[in-house]
């Protein structure tokens, strides 16, 4: 008895070693699945990243040529006696994005004096960009920037701001009296933003050798006439781009139609004459 019983301890501390095995082993098993898992959680979320909003595309992607922009009958009418009737074009190294134009004339009236005009047309176009902003966006502030620019004008007198209805999406008419070579001059200055694109239009006159300075309503009524067709011309622009609907291929249809009709005939034509030899022979 007293032998067998370290025999008997030796056999259990054996088939306890596999036990311990198993267990360790379904523990590292357990332990490498977890650390798996918890990697590609974190990976999954390290890769989703919110996507940033897509800016508005911008309205309009080209300018007017700013000195047909204005109708040479409201130029005649605005400008009497234009140096140059076609216009000056300002200079721009990109014309999609900046240009102008403008005209000035004296009205010699002899011994009534003369009246002199000046009138002057800019178009500033913004494109969408991801980081900036949308193109309407960004013309929105270029206008404010406008407004506020015309209400300092330099040696500006009585100046005062409205909002002008029926021009673009929005616009603002700036008056302001200015004495300059001896003249007193009355200004108007309409900034109008339209889509991406403002308009920025100053129209200006004043008496000379004795003739009286024009009144300011008639030249915010010149100036707010030149502007309405200014932002029309932004529109019209864009529109020329769009490719009317070909005509030419309903007339080919047509013709290529009376083509076969015709060639039909005279193959039934050329039909009929010969089996009308053919019964006679």
């Amino acid at each position: 008895m007293h032998r067998s019983a370290p025999r008997l301890s030796r056999i259990l501390a054996c088939a306890a070693v596999p036990v311990m095995l198993v267990a360790v082993g379904c523990s590292s098993d357990s332990d490498s699945d977890s650390k798996k898992n918890a990697g590609s959680s974190s990976s999954g979320t390290a890769s989703t990243k919110p996507s940033e909003p897509t800016v508005e595309a911008a309205r309009f992607d080209d300018l007017p040529d700013p000195c047909a922009s204005i109708s040479k009958k409201t130029i005649k009418d605005l400008v009497p006696e234009a140096k140059k009737k076609n216009g000056t074009a300002g200079r721009s190294n990109d014309l999609a994005a900046r240009s102008s134009c403008s005209w000035n004339g004296l009205d010699d009236k002899g011994v009534d004096g003369s009246q002199y005009r000046w009138l002057d047309v800019g178009f500033t176009r913004f494109d969408s960009d991801q980081s900036l902003g949308s193109g309407a966006k960004r013309a929105t502030a270029e206008y404010a920037k406008q407004v506020t620019k015309a209400k300092a004008s330099e040696g500006a007198e009585k100046v005062a701001a409205e909002p002008a209805a029926g021009i673009g999406e929005e616009a603002t008419v700036v008056t302001y009296g200015l004495s300059k070579t001896d003249e007193d001059f009355a200004y108007a200055t309409v900034v109008a933003r339209t889509g991406n694109v403002v308009v920025t239009l100053t129209y200006n006159g004043a008496g000379y050798a004795g003739a009286k300075t024009p009144s300011s309503a008639s030249i915010v009524k010149g100036a707010q006439k030149a502007a309405k067709e200014a932002v029309a011309a932004v529109a019209e622009t864009a529109d020329a781009k769009v490719t009317p609907p070909a005509k030419s291929g309903s007339d080919d249809s047509t013709k290529d139609t009376a083509k076969g009709s015709s060639s039909s005939s005279d193959s039934d034509s050329r039909k009929s004459t010969t089996k009308s030899k053919a019964k006679s022979n």
